[in-house]
This record gives C-alpha cells, sequence and structure tokens, in this order.
C-alpha cells in the first residue's frame, strides 16, 4: 500500500506538471528508501527504541510530502498499522493522534480551510485501523491460548498414559509375583521335601525313595503347567477339569502325600458356581496357607473348610502348628527368606474382590486364616441354581 500510494503521488505530480513536482518526486522517493530500510535493519522490529527512530525519520520525511502534495495525506492510513505494530499501545496510541493531526493539517494546508470530510476522513481511517489491529492481536492472544492449552492438554494425556503403563506394569508385576509365590516357590518347596524324603530312604529303603522321586516328578510337571498357564493368565489347571471344591480336595491329597501332614477338607453348605476369578483367588489362598503351614508351622494336622452362605463364600485354614506373632511378620521384601510375602499376597487377593482377610495366631495355640468373598449375585437376589447333579460326596470331604 505504501509503495502504490507513493507512486501515485509522483506519478499525479509528474502528470499535472506541477511547478514542484521535482521535488514531490524527490520526496517520495526518500521516503520510499527510509521506509524500506525498517524491514532491513533488525533492531527496527526488536527494540522498541529503534522502532521509534525509525518511525521518527518516516514520519518527518511523510510530513514533507504531505507539505508538498495533498496525496501524501493518504499514507497516513497504512502508517497508523506500522505505528500500532510496532510500538506499545501506550506510546502507538499518541503517536497515531499525532499522524491524524498532521493529515488533517495537510488536507487544511492545501484546500485553504477545514471541513467536516477533511477532519472525519483521516480520524475515521484511524479508528479504524486501531479497531482492526486491537481485534487482530486479541485474536492472537487467544489463538496462542488455544495452543498453550492444546500443548498442556496433549502432554497431559501423555502424562495419563504413561501413568497407566506404569500402572498396567506394576499390576501385572504384583499378579506374576503373587502366582509364583503361590504356585511355583510352594511347588518347588514341596519338590524339596520330597527329595529330602527320599534322601533320607536312601540306601535302606530304596523302594520309598523311588516314590518319594515319583511324587517330585509328578509335583514338578504340575508346576510346569501352572507356569505356562499363569503367564497367560489362564484359570490353574486345577479348575480347568473341576470344581474348586474338588481342586481343594486335590490340593489336600497333595499336600499330605508330600510334607506327611494330616490334612482334612470340608466343605459346608451347598456348592455354587463361582466366577472364576473367585475360585482362582480361593484355591491360591489355599495353597499359600497349606504351604506356611507346612514351611513354619511344624503342625501335625491341619483342617481346611470351604463354605457356602447365602452372600458368602468363605475359606478357613486352621492348624495346630507352633503359631506366631501375626505383628511381628516382616513386611513383604524386608526379609531376605521372602518371609511375609504370602500373607500379604493372600490379603491382596481378598482385597481386590472386595473380600475380607483375618489372620488369627498365637505362640503355642496354633493359626487360622480365614478368608471371606462376597457372591455375584447382590443381597436378597435368589443365588444361582445348583448343579443338576448332585455333588459327588468325595468332594465334601476328604482326609
Amino acid at each position: 500500500m505504501v509503495a502504490a500510494l507513493l507512486a501515485l503521488a509522483a506519478g499525479r505530480a509528474a502528470a499535472a506538471h506541477a511547478p514542484d513536482a521535482a521535488a514531490v518526486i524527490g520526496a517520495a522517493v526518500v521516503l520510499a528508501l527510509v521506509y524500506a530500510l525498517g524491514p532491513v535493519l533488525p533492531k527496527v522490529s526488536a527494540a522498541p527504541a529503534a522502532a521509534a527512530l525509525w518511525l521518527a525519520a518516516v514520519l518527518a520525511v511523510w510530513a514533507t510530502l504531505v507539505l508538498l502534495t495533498p496525496d501524501g495525506v493518504w499514507l497516513a492510513f497504512p502508517l497508523f498499522f506500522v505505528q500500532l505494530h510496532l510500538l506499545p499501545l501506550r506510546w502507538a496510541l499518541p503517536v497515531v493522534a499525532v499522524t491524524t493531526a498532521v493529515a488533517v493539517g495537510g488536507f487544511g494546508w492545501h484546500a485553504g480551510t477545514l471541513t467536516v470530510g477533511t477532519v472525519i476522513g483521516p480520524a475515521l481511517g484511524a479508528a479504524v485501523a486501531v479497531a482492526v489491529v486491537l481485534g487482530y492481536q486479541a485474536l492472537y492472544r487467544e489463538s496462542e491460548q488455544r495452543r498453550r492449552l492444546i500443548e498442556e492438554l496433549t502432554e497431559a494425556r501423555n502424562d495419563l498414559a504413561a501413568a497407566e503403563r506404569t500402572a498396567g506394569v506394576l499390576a501385572e508385576r504384583e499378579r506374576l509375583a503373587r502366582e509364583i509365590h503361590d504356585t511355583l516357590a510352594q511347588g518347588l518347596s514341596s519338590i524339596q521335601l520330597l527329595l529330602r524324603a527320599a534322601e533320607r530312604s536312601l540306601p535302606e529303603r530304596p523302594g520309598d525313595a523311588l516314590g518319594h522321586v515319583r511324587h517330585a516328578r509328578e509335583a514338578a510337571v504340575d508346576n510346569l503347567a501352572e507356569a505356562r498357564r499363569f503367564v497367560r493368565a489362564l484359570s490353574p489347571p486345577g479348575l480347568e477339569h473341576g470344581s474348586l471344591p474338588a481342586a481343594l480336595e486335590r490340593l489336600c491329597d497333595t499336600t499330605a502325600r508330600a510334607s506327611g501332614l494330616a490334612v482334612h477338607c470340608h466343605v459346608s453348605g451347598t456348592p455354587t458356581g463361582l466366577p472364576t476369578a473367585q475360585e482362582v483367588a480361593l484355591l491360591r489362598i489355599a495353597q499359600s496357607a497349606l504351604a506356611n503351614t507346612v514351611r513354619h508351622a511344624a503342625a501335625q494336622r491341619a483342617e481346611l473348610t470351604l463354605s457356602y452362605m447365602d452372600t458368602e463364600v468363605a475359606l478357613d485354614v486352621v492348624d495346630d502348628g507352633t503359631g506366631f506373632l501375626p505383628d511381628t511378620v516382616p513386611a513383604p521384601g524386608t526379609d531376605t527368606e521372602g518371609a511375609g510375602f504370602g500373607l500379604a499376597a493372600m490379603r491382596a487377593r481378598a482385597r481386590a474382590l472386595h473380600g475380607t482377610f483375618v489372620v488369627e495366631a498365637a505362640p503355642g495355640e496354633g493359626t487360622a486364616v480365614a478368608v471371606t468373598l462376597p457372591l455375584a449375585h447382590p443381597p436378597g437376589a435368589a443365588p444361582p441354581e445348583p448343579p443338576a447333579t448332585p455333588p459327588d460326596p468325595s468332594e465334601q470331604a476328604c482326609t
């Protein structure tokens, strides 16, 4: 716009053969050169002081052009935008007002009088320029706020995704730790007991030793199957082809054969179908509780009871061992032999299914572990229909 208006002023002066045409053309050329220096000088756009000096030079040459020709007044409109762009608002508005006054004075100088049009024209142009620039700045600020908000939302979403990944990793790590403790670790303990029994039987009782070795091999096969299944988050093999009472019966039988401990299993109430997660949790808790009894209690007898009630299912494991003080159990991870992790894992399994877990023990009085889980159907609702086939009596009690 500046270039077009300068060319118009110089061309009209030359076409009119005005006596001061050369001066007008010279002033237009000088103003073009000074104006062109603005984009070239980096300090003009970076430092308000440099911008003010450059604008002062431009306005001085422009005022000279206004004195020479009324066509120079039209340059005030693009200069309004330059001033509002380069100067802070508190400086730009007074400069715009001065430029408007120069434009109005130029019109009056050349017309010899002031009219409403010569005053309103430059003033209206200044008002339009100020409104456009302020509106653009408001839109720019809003756009910047939106951009920053989008960046914050993107960052928050990335943080949330990272937190979810971390939580998933921790949950999976905790699951694997519980499964390893309740399956592989207990299985390896059973294998160790069987191999020790076989070692004690040699060489006097090779037949007994061979039986212990066979049981150890079976335990190794079972634990290999457990490892393959819990890695894939499948049900334990004891639950794949039978009910929870039958799986607990097999657990009692296996524990009795491996340790020599007298283990009695009882089922009270009417067995009903449970969600897989509850059956797995109860079986794992029973495995861990019996393993603790064999390893720590020095017990002669253990009782495992599975109770089906109207709104709950309960599992109790009681032994007549040496007992302990529950408050003295070390926190998981603080003991080099892993003591304390079994109780913490059992408690975590019960809590994950909105159940309760209680340990009652005292030195010389044995230990009782009780877990209670709510049934899947809401309280007061009719429980699921029992199986059409009556439960096998062998699943009701085992010794």
